[in-house]
Parts: C-alpha cells; sequence; structure tokens
C-alpha cells in the first residue's frame, strides 16, 4: 500500500468514526474468512460495519477525528465496528455472534463522546432495542394520560351538567331572574278603585226622593186647620 492509498484509508476511517453513533472494537483473532464475511453481513443489516485496518493508519485516523480515546484499544489485532443505527442492536448482533463462535472478544468502545468498558457492552448488549424501549415509554406515557383524560372528560361533563341546570334558574345569564307575577287581587285593585265613584252616584240622585217629602206638607198643615176651626166654632 502506498503513501496515497495510505491516505485515502485514513480519511475514510476518520470520516466513519465521525459519523459513527457508537464505535465497539473486538479482538478477531480466530475468526476465519467466511465467519469475518457472516459477522459482518449481520452488522450491514442493522447499519453497522466491522472494518479490520492497521493498527498504525487506524491511530492515525483517531488522531484526525479527534477521538483519542480509541488508540488504547489498538494493542493486538483490532476490528472496529462503526455503528450508524442503534447501537444496542449492535452489541447484541456480536455477542449473539460469540455466544454461537466463542469469538469475538469486546475490548471496550466509545459512544457519545463517553468511554465504554467491557461491561458496559457486555450490559448494552441485554438491553432492549431502541424501538423496544421507545414503545415501553410510550405505553407507559400513555396510560397515565389514557387515565388523566377520561378523569378530565368525566369532570368537564358534570360542570356542564350543572352549568346547564344553574343556567335554567337564570344565574349564569348574566340577567335577574324575572320576577313572580303579582296576586291577581292585588292586579285588579285599580279597577276597583275606578269603579268606586260609580257606587256614589245614588248619592247625587237624593233629591229626587224630595217630591215625596212635599207630597206628605199638608198633613203637617193639618193642626193649623184644626186651629182656624177650633176659631170658628168659638
Amino acid at each position: 500500500m502506498n503513501r496515497e492509498q495510505k491516505a485515502v484509508v485514513i480519511e475514510e476511517v476518520a470520516s466513519q468514526i465521525k459519523e459513527a453513533q457508537a464505535i465497539f472494537a473486538v479482538d478477531y483473532r480466530g475468526l476465519t474468512v467466511r465467519q469475518a464475511a457472516d459477522l459482518r453481513g449481520r452488522l450491514i443489516e442493522i447499519d453497522a460495519n466491522l472494518r479490520v485496518v492497521k493498527n498504525t493508519l487506524t491511530e492515525r485516523a483517531a488522531d484526525q477525528a479527534g477521538a483519542e480515546v480509541l488508540k488504547q484499544f489498538l494493542e493486538g489485532p483490532t476490528a472496529f465496528t462503526f455503528v450508524k443505527g442503534d447501537p444496542v442492536l449492535a452489541a447484541k448482533a456480536i455477542a449473539g455472534f460469540r455466544r454461537e463462535s466463542q469469538l469475538p472478544e469486546f475490548k471496550g468502545g466509545w459512544m457519545d463522546g463517553k468511554e465504554l468498558t467491557v461491561a458496559d457492552l457486555e450490559a448494552l448488549s441485554k438491553l432492549p432495542s431502541l424501538d423496544v424501549m421507545h414503545g415501553q415509554l410510550v405505553g407507559m406515557i400513555a396510560s397515565p394520560l389514557a387515565g388523566l383524560v377520561r378523569s378530565l372528560n368525566a369532570l368537564l361533563s358534570g360542570i356542564a351538567i350543572a352549568l346547564g341546570q344553574i343556567a335554567e334558574q337564570g344565574l349564569v345569564t348574566g340577567t335577574d331572574p324575572e320576577p313572580a307575577p303579582e296576586p291577581e287581587a292585588e292586579a285588579d285593585a285599580p279597577e276597583a278603585e275606578a269603579d268606586a265613584p260609580a257606587e256614589d252616584a245614588p248619592a247625587e240622585d237624593a233629591p229626587a226622593e224630595e217630591p215625596a217629602a212635599e207630597a206628605d206638607a199638608p198633613a203637617a198643615d193639618e193642626p193649623e186647620n184644626q186651629t182656624s176651626n177650633d176659631e170658628g166654632e168659638n
């Protein structure tokens, strides 16, 4: 490999380091070509790539990408898994392959700017995938929210019913309730007063009875006639 070819490899590895969500270092000693191809194929399916590069070139690529933490894993045969997809799925793929063939062994890694130990990678391989964790999280959040929504709906429904009952009584319309109608007897009182003068009308006709008094007047004069007669007799 000439200098230009080495520069191209360094540039490619540096680019993969920058674009990766996580990077796992494994010891590939003992892997056959067929096993390495099988593992690489499993990783490609989950948006990850297994790459074997000379340690000296990888070290220069790490320097170029600002990922010096990776240089500590460059002892002995080392392959890097550059993960663009779900790091959990990549860790599971490597752990599952190792259970089948006893290879490869984790050496460490890097994710979100933090170093990962072998124990970290083992723990990561036992976690649910991000899709599963997202589904569980959504379920945990949605369950209380569903109960809250039901409670709020019931509360609002109760308030609506109560307001409807109050509205029927005219207490929430912004106007005073209509006054109760007065008793009919009181309503008719003015008419009775208006008719009062009619009852007094006969008092104005009282002089009509005077002729009867005049008819009796001669009877009042009878004593005078009697006196006249008495005087005549004398």
